[in-house]
């Protein structure tokens, strides 16, 4: 059954590996040539032998022994020359096919959904891109070509074998035969070692990643030493895998020296009793045992390059998983193409079902409204679905049942690459890459040009401290924008968002993590960004969302309440209890004394006029 398994995906695997070979067929036609070339060529000076022994040496002929050595040296000039042709062929062929499969792999894995990566580890993902490809050259490369070659070059040794011996020839075919069916036992063995051995090395390259990027939390709780365990861990469990292919691969090769002596010895024993029967002559058992080494070479290739190639197909098995996967873009219910120019908002969910797992529903018949230019505030306890609406307006996930419409869009049929260029996103965490503020700012819209880059920067307040730097703009960040304060990565994330130019914007805390000043400065760049577009706001501290043109409290999955916060606070229900709760401890725990009176005396304020808009830093306070 295991057997029937292995031969399944190997079969598999075929028309993968012929659309590796295809677009590569004129170089390995040129390499099979040049590696017949360089093989025959090789064979020159063991054929020579018998001439040597018997006829210059043996019956005195000095005439030809300049001739035979001329053609030695030729053929030796010409086996080197085709040598370095195929090596330089063949290996730069294998690398372009490397470098291409890991663009092939990484531009698949950056179209797959959301969900793909709630299930993924992001060094396991760097592993299937960066490693498991590298094998893949030998399919392509040397590797497979040499094997070819020490098979052509066997064929060959066992017709000159024929030639001089049948007897001795019969008795090293049985014996390798033997081996052969040993080696394909070995093989099938040592294949799902090779492949457990990538899965394990993309779980610790995982860890290692997630370690090394939450350096900061690793240090603050002192857990140097428990991730010191962890990884040890990881890395015992590959060097136990390594141990089992190499004590395989040792078997192999001591299987394969035993053959080869013992096929040694039974070749002595006949020729010498062939000679002395004067049916061979010593240079023809020369001849007889060079040329058998010819054809016993390909055996002890065979377990070099038959592994190579056994991790080769284990490589490109995971690689071929990965490629597998549908990318959420080629959903075929996904052939609508939103025009930017009909949008402007309007996002409606009419009875939205969701589950990331089957049977375990997260959302419940949600249903609602927001019209062009609101704002839609999520409220609720941790894991009660704030986050997964969000997701369903960003499309990173598709209702189990119901629809979520933009302008009368259903955005199960919408193609993702026009709709997304419609959505703005600010986090609580902004993330920002290793490159520098400019790089960062305009990585939502690179064709805005040098003005609106500079507008962007004006209105979110990143000119205050970039223009500080000694290079401006063209400042590097560091990973994730570690040389920046948190305020000042905030800013560059509320700018990208702005020369975005979105319809839709979602907000997720987007100040809380921050101190009161840098606040105040961000808070007025968010109130020009929301102007006009309809925003999305998830609030953990519910006294920056009291005027949202909607609150909606979510719990278990479900809508419980809605309306505006005045309205809510009077009805004394869920959204009354979070805030009072959340009010009391913000009032004795830290706010200072006066503070929160003179933030209900601003209420009052407001309300006694109505009709006189805040200053636009309190346009809407996001938190």
């Amino acid at each position: 059954m295991k057997k029937e398994g292995a031969t399944e995906r190997l079969r598999a695997l075929l028309p993968d590996i012929w659309e590796l070979v295809r677009p590569r067929r004129a170089p390995l036609a040129i390499g099979l040539l040049l590696i017949a070339i360089s093989r025959v060529a090789g064979l020159v000076l063991p054929a020579s032998s018998k001439y040597l022994i018997d006829d210059i040496i043996g019956r005195g002929r000095r005439e030809l022994l300049g001739p035979l050595l001329g053609v030695v040296l030729g053929a030796a000039a010409v086996q080197a020359a085709s040598s370095y042709a195929l090596t330089q062929l063949l290996s730069k062929s294998a690398q372009r096919l490397i470098a291409e499969l890991r663009r092939k792999v990484q531009a698949h894995v950056g179209r797959l959904p959301v969900s793909y990566y709630d299930t993924n580890k992001t060094g396991s993902l760097v592993s299937r891109i960066m490693t498991d490809v590298e094998g893949v050259r030998n399919l392509v490369g040397t590797g497979l070509v040499e094997f070819l070659g020490g098979l052509v070059t066997a064929a060959i040794a066992l017709f000159v074998l024929f030639r001089i011996s049948p007897t001795m020839t019969l008795i090293a075919v049985v014996v390798l035969a033997a081996f052969g069916c040993v080696l394909q036992y070995a093989f099938r063995s040592l294949r799902p070692i090779f492949r457990e051995r990538g899965k394990i090395n993309a779980e610790v390259t995982g860890r290692l990643t997630e370690s090394l990027g939450g350096v900061r939390v690793v240090k603050g709780y002192h857990a140097e030493v428990r991730e010191e365990e962890v990884f040890a861990a990881g890395v015992q469990r590959l060097l136990d895998n390594v141990i089992r292919s190499l004590t395989g691969v040792s078997l192999l090769n001591v299987t394969a020296a035993l053959v080869t002596g013992g096929v040694g010895a039974l070749v002595m024993f006949v020729g010498a009793q062939q000679i002395l029967d004067g049916k061979l002559t010593l240079g023809g058992f020369v001849t007889f045992t060079l040329f058998l080494g010819f054809l016993v070479a390909p055996v002890f290739q065979i377990v070099g390059i038959g592994t190579q190639l056994t991790e080769a197909v284990a490589g490109l098995e995971r690689t071929r998983e990965v490629l597998r996967e549908r990318p959420e873009d080629n959903d075929p219910r996904r052939t609508v193409a939103v025009p930017a120019s009909e949008i402007r908002g309007y996002v409606s969910f009419d009875n939205v079902t969701f589950s990331y797992e089957e049977g375990k529903p997260i959302l419940h018949g949600i249903s609602f409204e927001a019209r062009p230019g609101t704002v839609t505030a999520l409220v609720g306890s941790s894991g009660s679905g704030k986050s997964t609406i969000i997701g369903l307006i960003a499309a990173f996930y598709t209702p189990d049942s119901g629809a979520v419409f933009v302008d009368g869009y259903d955005l199960s049929t919408v193609k993702l690459s026009s709709y997304r260029t419609l959505l703005g996103v600010v986090l609580q965490e902004s993330f920002l890459f290793d490159g520098t503020i400019r790089e960062n700012v305009m990585f939502s819209r690179p064709s805005a040009s040098e003005e609106q880059f500079l507008e962007a920067c004006r209105i979110a307040r990143v000119d205050e401290f970039a223009l500080g730097f000694e290079k401006g703009y063209d400042t590097v960040v560091g990973e994730r924008g570690v040389k920046l304060s948190g305020g000042q990565r905030q800013r560059i994330s509320i700018a990208r968002a702005i020369l975005a130019d979105p319809r839709i914007l979602i907000l997720d805390e987007a100040t809380s993590s921050l101190d009161s000043e840098s606040e105040a400065l961000i808070q007025q760049g968010l109130s020009f960004l929301m102007q006009g577009r309809t925003t999305f706001v998830i609030a953990h501290r519910l006294s920056t969302i009291r005027r949202a043109d909607q609150i909606l409290v979510v719990e278990g999955g479900r809508i419980v309440e809605r309306g505006t916060h005045q309205e809510l606070y009077e009805a004394r229900g869920r959204y009354w209890e979070l805030y009072t709760k959340q009010h009391g401890v913000e009032s004795n725990l830290f706010l200072a004394p006066g503070e929160g009176d003179a933030l209900e005396e601003k209420d009052a304020a407001v309300k006694r006029a109505p009709g006189d808009g805040p200053p636009l830093s309190d346009t809407i306070r996001i938190l």
